[in-house]
């Protein structure tokens, strides 16, 4: 069993990891090669020390309701959503609330992380890390991956062509690996300043320059919308459109708690899938049509969605320019793929996001570990004789990843233990394989860069570990519960209510999940005004038989997934 585990990272997945550790009565040791915990939640001022941080300006846009960890929630008069500052105070609050810094060795880049020679029998790993210049080696029952998506800008430039051979250091990047691909991709012919997303942090050095943004998800959205307000003009670059919505939904509430619903997810499971984009087009067109506003996703690309407040706005005023795009670069100039041009450009953006690599583990290990379709439930590599191992916070969620991670976590340190069995690791090749196989030949297509739907996958989890809430049960032993549970939005505190880790204070959090929401907008109040009139108390009267009548739904959709099965 278990005993030792190595915590590689200190973000948001890797203080959880360490929190799961010692529920699970676990020695964890955390390595964190920056000076201080939260990864790129911690803002500095520069990119000097090679490591993806939060501009200056970012706000989150899931709201703290929805991703909060699930026994710690934030304090009331928390904004729904907030700066990057207030999300990080609530880190320090669960770091301090848990007592996890002292297992915390900051300033500790790991090297490498391999098999001990008894490995097969044992499934202990080997670790070399490095603090200021000097080199420790220590042997761990169990290793926990926790350094996310965000390590390596991804630059797609050999997407334009190379029209000479002359190499010019026009990169503004930090890394030889950066400068190598510009030379290569013959944009060295562009004149102006080019970087990518992960230097910027605040607007002020781009006042009256005209600039492109290059890729259009959360980030490109956000700082062309910044960019808008100082710089002379802003085009913004996409090649497969997005839609967009906002972080409130009719009445102003956040959205996120409005859309992530048990019902909801079920009437979706079950609705033709033709429908239901109808259905959610429509309902994103209600806003502001996409395709006047060069939005619309491009016929044959994937479904896609940002989170953007003041895009449409800024677009609707000719402060961003929606492109397509860019087919090749001039001296000064930038080229799109519809033939227009958008001339004397002095600054290229590339938004287009990272790749993740784990550069410290062994070969074909390393590799492995960057297919996501053959890591069992996005967690464990299939080819360890002892899961020993498991890869934390590499997901993609339609809601928060840190629930995601979170819960991973739980999964894990159980795993570890033994209390939790996982597949022999022949089976899981041989499955992997196959779905290899069958996405060659076109028969299923390949989703494991899709946004994996968060109910379902927060719920495959929790079975596993046996925390997943029991609907039918509840409804018989706490109606009011189960009404919250199943109608309410899917809140992480849903995910302490059984099992291992069942938090005493769950079923509290979730029945005053909407005061901590309604708290920090109350800050006016006004005697004796009107209310608008409340469908609470119909819901109330009719809320048993729909609830029934939806877990009878629930219950044949299951049934009949199992006779197909």
């Amino acid at each position: 069993m278990a005993k030792r585990v190595a915590v590689i990272g200190a973000g948001v997945s890797g203080l959880s990891s360490i929190k799961c550790c010692l529920d699970e009565d676990l020695e964890p040791t955390c390595f964190e090669r920056s000076d201080d915990f939260g990864g790129l939640w911690k803002f500095t001022e520069d990119s000097k020390d090679g490591m993806t941080r939060v501009y200056r300006s970012l706000v989150t846009n899931v709201c703290k309701e929805m991703s909060s960890y699930s026994d710690f929630p934030f304090q009331e008069d928390y904004p729904n959503f907030m700066s990057h500052e207030k999300f990080w105070d609530y880190l320090q609050e669960f770091v301090e609330h848990f007592n996890l810094l002292k297992y915390i060795r900051f300033k500790t880049t790991v090297r490498s992380v391999t098999k001990c020679p008894d490995f097969s029998e044992t499934g202990r790993w080997a670790v070399v890390t490095e603090t200021e210049g000097k080199q420790a080696r220590a042997v761990f029952d169990a290793v926990m991956v926790c350094t996310g998506h965000f390590l390596s800008p991804h630059l797609p430039l050999e997407s334009f062509p190379d029209s000479s051979t002359i190499h010019r250091g026009i990169s503004t990047l930090n890394t030889s690996h950066c400068q190598i691909l510009f030379s290569a991709a013959g944009i060295h012919k562009f004149k102006g300043q080019i970087l990518h997303s992960q230097e910027y942090r605040t607007p002020e050095a781009f006042r009256g320059k005209r600039v492109l943004v290059i890729g259009l998800g959360n980030t490109g959205g956000d700082i062309a919308v910044e960019l808008s307000r100082t710089a002379a003009q802003v085009s913004l670059s996409t090649r497969t459109g997005t839609w967009v919505h906002g972080r409130s939904s009719d009445g102003g509430y956040p959205l996120n708690m409005m859309t992530t619903r048990r019902c909801s997810n079920l009437f979706a499971q079950v609705m033709p899938a033709c429908l239901l984009n109808w259905i959610q087009e429509r309902h994103m067109n209600k806003r502001f049509n996409h395709e006047n506003y060069g939005l619309s996703i491009t016929k044959g690309k994937k479904k896609k969605v940002i989170v953007n407040d003041e895009l449409p706005t800024c677009i609707l005023c000719g402060t961003v320019t929606v492109k397509t795009s860019v087919k090749e670069f001039t001296e000064t100039s930038a080229v799109f793929e519809d033939g227009t041009v958008e001339a004397n450009v002095d600054i290229v953006i590339f938004a287009t996001g990272y790749t993740f690599s784990f550069p410290f583990l062994e070969e074909p290990l390393k590799s492995l570990c960057t297919k996501k379709m053959f890591l069992y439930k996005r967690v464990f590599p299939p080819t360890l004789e002892k899961p020993t191992l498991a890869i934390i916070g590499l997901i993609s969620l339609t809601g928060s990843i840190l629930a995601g991670t979170e819960l991973q976590a739980r999964w894990a340190t159980r795993v570890f233990k033994g209390l939790c069995k996982i597949p022999p690791s022949h089976k899981l090749m041989a499955e992997a394989a196959r779905k290899e196989q069958l996405i060659k030949r076109g028969v299923i297509k390949d989703t494991s860069q899709d946004k994996l739907n968060y109910i379902c996958y927060m719920d495959e989890l929790a079975a596993c570990i046996g925390a997943k809430p029991n609907v039918p049960f509840l409804l018989l032993k706490d109606p009011r519960l189960a009404w919250e549970v199943f109608f309410g939005p899917c809140t992480p505190y849903q995910y302490r209510l059984v099992g291992p880790g069942r938090w005493d204070g769950a079923r509290n959090a979730i029945l005053t999940q909407w005061d901590r929401t309604l708290k920090p907008l109350k800050t006016r109040i006004v005697a004796n005004s009107p209310k608008p009139a409340s469908m609470s108390r119909y819901l109330k009267v009719l809320g048993a038989p729909i609830l029934l009548a939806s877990l009878l739904l629930l219950c044949k959709s299951s049934l009949f997934k199992c006779g197909r099965d």
